[in-house]
């Protein structure tokens, strides 16, 4: 079996629902097909989870009323039969209202997650509708009846798999499945989410638990690039990385893959393909634990990042400091990106303010505080990277763009540069010309 995933991009128009049919279509076995929310309606259904927290229903309703023109919209067009059209509306309808009803309650976690995963469920209906008006026999499923997901970090995906297979039992065979992307059941039994661009780390739990030959990720780009396209020109797909590469370029910052997407399958060594849906023909980027070439591959960005500084020195080198340090950031549940030491100061970041006063309460036990936001992490990812005749240029940066931290070593394949948010897409720039232009040029 195959796992494909399709993003919100993919399924964002009636046009781009029709070239998925025949992507599908165009591939031979069984199929377990992932879809994401219609492009922008993920948005539009967390603005709702905030007017919840006002009763603000007015607003809501007519949230809800323009999710449902363009639903029934795209129903008048790909699905022509009467009667069938009909049935849909009826049940888009149906879960619209169960929606509106949900907006009456008040607000908590378990109510956002309730409303903001309305919209695969809605999308996967459609489209397995479509799929039959088509001619094109499928089985939808219920993602909330095999995605119980208690470890966001380690999820379970035997248990994902005997559900799954229990769930399937109760249809006839089929070649293609369908199910929803983001939704899970948390450990409480209650609808929870695989946060923002879970759809991919559905994709790849769902591999590990069917045990597939191959997963797919179709989305709006041609894998992942060696640099971001969004602020350099010039850059080009990576045809090959490996699973601790594409890991660390998801984890900072490249937003074509969830940070977690590959964590299920590296044992179980599933590739993973990269592909655009709107140009299936492009061979993408293949994800795998083959190691085609060593050295430098990609950059990417991660923003939102808070440098905090302890300076103390009268317990920097004593015994269980960083202990102590490092404890508190347990006690609050942040995780730490970087980290560098100097004979009297520690520095570190992180990307989740959430707690960051209750945290500095307690570090100012430890010494002097400085705290620096709005920065970024900038990634130059290979493996083996060090190595690479051309990464040394990139300390030419330090003439040209202040660089608040350098990391190495914490794997072979990422070197981590801190700098300020300003000056992030220069630093990118910057890199791209040192470190891929020059080296194509020397070539």
């Amino acid at each position: 079996m195959k796992v494909l995933k399709f993003g919100g991009t993919s399924v964002g128009s009636v046009e781009s629902i029709r070239n998925v049919s025949k992507i599908i279509a165009g591939q031979k076995g069984r199929k377990l097909i992932v879809v994401s929310a219609m492009s922008g309606v993920t948005n539009e259904l967390v603005k709702i989870t905030e007017l919840v927290k006002t009763s603000s229903y007015p607003e809501i309703d007519s949230i809800i009323g323009d999710l449902r023109n363009r639903h029934f919209a795209a129903a008048d067009e790909l699905i022509p039969d009467h009667s069938l059209n009909a049935s849909v509306k009826e049940h888009l309808d149906q879960l619209l209202g169960y929606l509106q009803d949900t907006t009456r309650s008040q607000y908590s976690e378990r109510i956002y997650s309730e409303i903001v995963t309305y919209g695969e469920t809605m999308l996967s209906f459609l489209f397995s509708n479509f799929l039959t008006a088509s001619g094109k026999e499928n089985v939808l499923l219920d993602a909330k009846e095999f995605m119980h997901i208690s470890n966001l970090e380690n999820p379970d995906t035997e248990l994902v798999g005997t559900l799954l297979y229990k769930s399937i039992q109760d249809f006839s065979e089929a070649d293609i499945y369908i199910t929803q992307g983001f939704v899970r059941i948390d450990g409480n039994n209650n609808i929870g989410t695989l946060k923002r661009g879970g759809s991919d780390y559905t994709s790849t739990i769902l591999g590990a638990a069917v045990n597939a030959e191959e997963i797919q990720i179709w989305t709006d780009i041609d894998g992942f690039h060696n640099n971001d396209p969004r602020y350099v020109e010039g850059t080009h797909p990576i045809s090959d990385l490996t699973f601790e590469e594409a890991a660390e370029l998801a984890y900072f910052g490249a937003k074509i893959l969830h940070p977690q997407t590959v964590s299920p399958v590296i044992d179980k060594n599933i590739p993973i393909f990269l592909k655009n849906t709107f140009t299936p023909e492009g061979l993408g980027t293949r994800i795998s634990s083959d190691l085609k070439n060593r050295g430098l591959k990609a950059i990417s960005a991660k923003d939102g990042i808070t440098a905090i500084k302890i300076r103390s020195n009268r317990m920097l080198m004593a015994h269980g400091f960083l202990k102590k340090i490092f404890e508190v950031f347990d006690t609050y549940e942040t995780a730490i990106d970087m980290i560098t030491t100097s004979e009297i100061a520690i520095s570190l970041t992180i990307d989740d303010n959430r707690n960051l006063d209750l945290i500095l309460e307690e570090l100012n036990a430890y010494g002097e505080i400085t705290v620096e936001k709005e920065h970024s992490i900038i990634c130059i990812v290979g493996e083996s990277v060090i190595e690479d005749k051309s990464t040394y240029r990139l300390f030419e940066l330090l003439n040209e763009i202040p660089v608040r931290m350098i990391s190495y070593g914490g794997s072979s394949n990422n070197i981590s540069l801190l700098v300020a948010t300003d000056n992030k897409i220069e630093t990118l720039r910057q890199l791209n010309a040192r470190l891929f232009n020059l080296k194509a040029l020397a070539v």
